[in-house]
């Protein structure tokens, strides 16, 4: 079931003016604050409605504005996750959970025995949303939702008032949730880490409008991407499988391009993962480099340069079957002559590669 979304609304001296396509997974919005993500969340929701424009939901008409459809707001079956759970107190986690399910269909199909066990809240259930964790309430806020049974879930950076222990708690759920499920998914965020991990889809917004949209694998690697994206989070994924884990405490995978080794990743042998590389932690070599700290030296191609307007550089780089970026200089991209076609080897230091960048295969 896929999501179309055109809409065009004004608030005061702010106009939003998007228009994107919105396939099964996880359709992730990415821009700086005040560049109208929740804006459009909130009109797919059906919280105001907007000037012109249509949202549909597979054959499903929510919104059109020349046709004069816009579906009340408890017909639209939507689940909606904010930043906060937003839990009802006074009553138990089964009985949050199970609120959720009196506002869907009487035959649902969604299991509740199936979603408790998804998010891992079985041992929450009888106690009240004050005994809980920050990442415990997002999970049962999740678990509520899904159990309304929606054609679609509305996430709002819902990992936001969370502290990176939460984060990395909770982002294990949320994949779950993308591969165990086949509910598309809405994901709003400002966390370069967060859509890296979790989307299949990116759409870039500023200031109201649609930059760019995609597959998240292209758009993350695409050089001409990372003024949006942000230099200092730019970063692409590569695929690896566990191949050992080594009496040191390293992890050693085995991706297209190589053997790359990890500090210990809590995974079993022969688990597909994505590792998102930031750009920045890349080093280029023309020649294969010796006497070195770093164990991870991947042989790869040039595939793309983009000089910046300052003194930086961002190279595409194909290391077998994965892209990868690398920020350097221009001066360095000139002296060792990078341009596409070009041979050389990334150099990734086993210790810049962050826990939270580890992640479940999307």
């Amino acid at each position: 079931m896929s999501l179309s979304i055109r809409l065009a609304h004004r608030f005061g001296s702010f106009s939003l003016d998007v228009a994107f396509e919105a396939p099964q997974g996880v359709t992730a919005l990415f821009g700086r604050s005040g560049s109208g993500k929740t804006s459009v969340v909130n009109a797919v929701a059906g919280l105001f409605r907007p000037d012109a424009g249509h949202i549909r939901l597979g054959e499903t008409v929510l919104f059109d504005a020349e046709r004069r459809i816009s579906v009340p707001v408890h017909r639209r079956r939507l689940g909606y996750v904010f930043q906060e759970g937003r839990l009802f107190p006074h009553l138990s986690v089964r009985q949050n959970l199970l609120y959720g399910s009196w506002f869907g269909p009487r035959q649902t199909g969604v299991d509740f025995d199936r979603v408790v066990a998804m998010l891992g809240i079985g041992g929450l259930l009888d106690r009240r949303p004050g005994g809980l964790s920050g990442g415990e309430k997002q999970r049962v806020a999740i678990g509520r939702a899904l159990l309304a049974n929606p054609r679609l879930l509305l996430m709002d950076e819902p990992l936001a008032a969370l502290d990176e222990e939460r984060k990395a708690e909770i982002l294990p759920y949320l994949e779950r949730l993308r591969e165990e499920t086949d509910i598309p998914v809405l994901y709003v965020s400002h966390s370069m880490a967060e859509v890296a991990r979790l989307a299949t889809t990116l759409v870039l917004m500023d200031n109201g409008r649609v930059i760019r949209s995609g597959p998240a694998s292209e758009m993350l690697s695409d050089p001409e991407n990372v003024p949006a994206l942000g230099v200092r989070s730019a970063g692409a994924s590569l695929h690896a499988i566990v191949a050992a884990q080594e009496e040191d405490g390293l992890t050693r995978l085995e991706a297209s391009a190589g053997p790359l080794f990890l500090p210990h990743v809590d995974a079993s042998i022969g688990t597909r993962l994505s590792i998102r590389i930031l750009a920045q932690d890349v080093i280029l070599s023309r020649t294969r480099p010796e006497g070195l700290s770093a164990l991870n030296v991947l042989p790869a191609t040039v595939t793309a340069v983009r000089l910046g307007d300052g003194p930086g550089a961002i190279i595409q780089l194909r290391a077998g079957e994965d892209l990868l970026l690398a920020r350097i200089t221009r001066r360095s991209a000139l002296a060792l002559e990078l341009a596409p076609g070009a041979d050389c080897f990334a150099i990734i230091k086993t210790v810049a590669v962050a826990q939270s960048d580890v992640g479940g295969v999307g």
